[in-house]
């Protein structure tokens, strides 16, 4: 079977366009569709443009329509950020300090459009880079280069406090701020380690001074422990001398010192014996021997002496 091809005019085949002409159409609906759909990654906000103005409403994250050609949409990060810059300033005893400083912060989702339109996407250049200095160097004219040592999260707080205030009308919220070190001039360094120093060597001679206290009371409070005891130990060896002596005394009788006498006499008269008047009379037989008038003393019965006799010397 012939098939019939029309012609044109001068004869030659006429084309069929019809085949083109659907797919272009196709194509241009698909690219229509494609302008239509927008697609906001997670942690960001869509600020829509139309026609290169800012609208109100904004898109969250997710999918959205928006008119084709006509409408734009720009995302702007709300997750957390790092800002990290250098930083120098003068403290309040006018020593200089350089630093090096860390931000951490993020966008409010609800007044992003506000940033883009009033800032635009370099917002961390145009806003947050001045005010870290100038928050930085107010805070650190408060406090001498000491304080900035020891006293770095209290300053730390202080530059939070002052960012917050400062960004938080735009849509900025300061998550966190760190002051990552500290730096000073070397004479200062050098100041601060001879001070150190002597304050180590102070600290090591009062240590030492305080033991030497404590070692010459523990010295002392030992002597008079052993004082204490010796002297107890001496009260103790009089009273069981005197109680021995009291004992003693209540135990020699008149008869018990008569026994004694006899028991402990040798059998010589005594030279020397006391007479009532205290007076001692020496009774020696060598001298009553050689004289004439010498008469033996007559013995008797011993007598059992009394308790008012004189013990025998």
């Amino acid at each position: 079977m012939k098939r019939f091809q029309e012609l044109n005019r001068d004869g030659s085949v006429k084309r069929n366009f019809k085949g083109v002409k659907w797919a272009v159409i196709g194509i241009a609906v698909l690219l229509i569709g494609a302008s239509s759909l927008t697609i906001v990654p997670a942690g960001n906000t869509g600020v829509l443009l139309t026609l290169g103005k800012v609208s109100a409403t904004s898109f969250q994250e997710g999918a959205h329509f928006k008119i084709p050609f006509v409408q734009t949409v720009e995302n702007m990060s709300n997750k957390i950020q790092v800002y990290e810059t250098p930083a120098s300033a003068v403290s309040k005893d006018l020593q200089t300090v350089s630093s090096t400083l860390a931000v951490n912060y993020r966008l409010v989702s609800d007044k992003s459009p506000d940033m883009y339109k009033n800032v635009g996407l370099d917002y961390q250049t145009i806003l947050i880079t001045p005010v870290v200095q100038e928050c930085f160097k107010s805070a650190t004219a408060n406090y001498t280069a000491e304080q900035l040592i020891t006293e770095r999260q209290t300053v730390a707080d202080n530059v939070k406090e002052s960012l917050e205030k400062k960004l938080k009308d735009y849509g900025i919220y300061i998550e966190k701020f760190n002051i990552v070190n500290f730096d000073f001039s070397s004479e200062f360094n050098n100041a601060i380690e001879a001070k150190q120093v002597a304050e180590q060597n102070l600290l090591k001679t009062k240590t030492e001074q305080e033991q030497a206290i404590v070692i010459a009371n523990a010295e002392a409070e030992k002597k008079v422990i052993s004082a204490k005891a010796e002297a107890e130990a001496i009260m103790a060896q009089a009273q069981a001398q005197a109680d021995a002596n009291e004992l003693l005394e209540k135990s020699l009788t008149p008869k018990v010192i008569a026994y004694e006498q006899i028991q402990k006499w040798n059998g010589v008269l005594p030279k020397v014996t006391g007479s009532d008047n205290g007076m001692l009379v020496n009774i020696d037989l060598d001298d009553i021997s050689s004289s004439s008038s010498y008469t033996a003393p007559q013995y008797t019965d011993p007598v059992e002496p009394s308790a008012d006799d004189e013990p025998v010397q």
